[in-house]
């Protein structure tokens, strides 16, 4: 960050390493094809190879920002906020997500549960990672299971969190993008069989759409 004053106040939460924010279509799981504001926020230690936003793990490289800034600009377009990274929940989401909710918005967060959870949700997507599993606490939160389906052995962990959710939550199975012509007939098949999973998309890819 650019000085230790800065540096605390993204500690805090009060101003965040923004990354990109854009009104587009939501193109993933329970709320695909609806509008939505999306809120990018830099840092990531997780580390996934097939990450397609490799460019949002370093928190350097996303200028510190307002979060009164990031609430006048999100107000503006949708009811809907999607905070996603990168790792959203590396800092705190107390002060953006109040702010957000001060303004009568619904807030959803898609993360991979890594970190404590913090902030005001109103829906949880969260989309764990083989190499840094989420918290324990998480699971009974979470309204949206997604896991990312990149080879056949991806099928077992996903069972094995689907038993840590609530039974109220929505489970997706998604195609890693660039393994999608060989897994989706594989998990098309495995949905038919485990009829409790939906299959999730990157629609807004096939879209041409951010």
């Amino acid at each position: 960050m650019q000085n230790s004053n800065i540096e605390k106040l993204v500690q805090k939460g009060v101003m965040l390493p923004l990354m990109e924010e854009f009104y587009t279509i939501q193109g993933e799981g329970y709320h695909t094809g609806t509008a939505a504001y999306f809120i990018r926020i830099g840092g990531c230690d997780v580390g996934c190879h097939w990450c397609d936003v490799k460019e949002s793990w370093d928190p350097e490289r996303h200028p510190p920002t307002q979060i009164g800034s990031i609430i006048e600009n999100a107000k503006k377009y949708s009811n809907t906020i999607v905070i996603t990274g990168g790792e959203p929940l590396t800092w705190d989401m107390t002060s953006l997500t109040e702010g957000l909710k001060a303004n009568g918005l619904m807030i959803h967060i898609e993360t991979s549960g890594a970190y404590d959870m913090t902030g005001v949700w109103d829906w949880i997507c969260l989309s764990p990672k083989k190499i840094k599993l989420p918290k324990p606490e998480i699971y009974a939160r979470v309204d949206e299971l997604k896991v990312i389906i990149y080879n056949k052995h991806d099928f077992k962990f996903a069972e094995e969190q689907a038993e840590k959710v609530n039974d109220t939550c929505e489970l997706f199975l998604q195609p890693e993008w660039s393994v999608r012509e060989k897994m989706i007939p594989e998990i098309v098949e495995y949905v038919m069989k485990n009829p409790k999973w939906r299959i999730s998309l990157q629609t807004h890819k096939y879209l041409n759409i951010p």
